[in-house]
């Protein structure tokens, strides 16, 4: 669906080797600053036991989960707004992308080069947001400037416009990154169309140390607490060493290390909602496929996902609930239960649907 998420941060707190973790990819990371210079691009499979839970029940001939693209960026330095280090690529780049995962260093390691000599999470994270802020700042300054013509022509439309505008202006002045939970609807729609960065959606990967004394994150999580952002502590290290291992050695290592299951899951999803996207299933005998689609999708916009024929030709959809799907053992249990619906084009698709579409094509 052409989704991106991309992965950023200063230079040399993880951001490549968290990318090689996840798309289990090999490219350089290395220690030392702006080892990346172009975006390097990985498509990963999206880990959802539902999608194996319905094949123990169909034991389809194939398993296709759903992907989405995850984008490796280059690392950003103070200044870059104006020009420094990679400076208009890099912020080039996230432009490109839906989401963002900003990767933090929390530890200290005299062994790990720090672009600015020394670990200190909330200013590294300030360093970012602000480069954010002062390029839409000019953005914002750019087309502040065109509505004021619009205005005095009489345009109505410029006057909010350049009311929601002012509003950014003064949240990013004070070095806030504007949440659009402030803003409605049609304020929202009107932000979205100038694609600026600092209200793309975004997770803190907290990049830590396996040894506890040279960790950093109460400041952090402090931060994240206020201002309504999600943060994922990861040992960025392990997790790359985990991808490499197979199967058994993975269940392995994690029993070792305590944990259930890798922390990548758990960000590979977070990038995932960040992009607001859920899942929808269709299971026979030949397959079992799990498939993206947008939020709030109608029945007729999620079977275009499968092919823009099913769409056009749409005419209704046989929906079984996930947790039906299971509990009733299928498809057949679901219909001798009266678990199978029926639903038309207003039919709102929820997370988890097993759907099976009729269509004329």
């Amino acid at each position: 669906m052409g989704f991106k998420c991309g992965i950023l941060g200063l230079p040399n707190v993880g951001k490549s080797t968290l990318f090689n973790a996840i798309t289990k990819s090999s490219i350089p990371a290395e220690n030392f600053p702006f080892c990346t210079i172009e975006p390097n691009l990985g498509i990963v499979n999206v880990p959802d036991k539902r999608l194996e839970n319905i094949n123990k029940i169909v034991g389809s001939e194939k398993v296709i989960p759903t992907t989405m693209s995850f984008v490796d960026i280059a690392g950003l330095v103070k200044g870059a707004s104006k020009g420094e280090g990679l400076g208009n690529a890099f912020l080039s780049n996230i432009r490109e992308m839906n989401a963002l995962l900003h990767v933090v260093r929390c530890f200290n390691d005299e062994n790990v080069v720090h672009v600015d000599g020394a670990i200190n999470p909330l200013k590294d994270l300030e360093t970012i947001n602000l480069e954010l802020i002062f390029a839409d700042l000019e953005v914002l300054e750019k087309r502040d400037q065109k509505l004021e013509k619009l205005i005095r022509s009489g345009d109505e439309d410029a006057k909010r416009h350049q009311a929601i505008i002012h509003s950014l202006k003064e949240l990013m002045e004070n070095g806030n990154l504007p949440r659009l939970d402030k803003f409605n609807a049609e304020e929202i729609k009107f932000i979205e169309s100038m694609n600026l960065l600092s209200t793309k959606p975004m997770v803190l990967i907290a990049n830590l140390s396996d040894d506890e004394s040279r960790n950093n994150l109460n400041d952090l999580m402090t931060y994240g607490k206020a201002n309504g952002m999600n943060i994922i502590p990861a040992v960025i290290k392990i997790e790359h060493e985990l991808s490499l291992l197979d199967e058994n050695e993975e269940t392995e290592y994690l029993d070792l290390l305590g944990m259930d299951e890798p922390v990548l899951k758990k960000i590979i999803l977070a990038g995932y909602k960040l992009l607001n996207l859920e899942t929808f299933f269709t299971s026979g005998p030949k397959e079992s496929r799990a498939w993206t689609m947008r939020k709030n999708s109608l029945a007729p916009e999620a079977a275009g996902v499968i092919h823009t024929d099913f769409e056009r030709g749409f005419i209704k959809a046989e929906v079984i609930s996930y947790e039906d799907f299971i509990s009733c053992d299928g498809e057949s249990g679901a219909k001798q239960k009266g678990k199978l619906r029926l639903e038309g084009k207003d039919y709102l698709v929820k997370d988890g649907d097993v759907i099976h579409f009729k269509f004329n094509v």
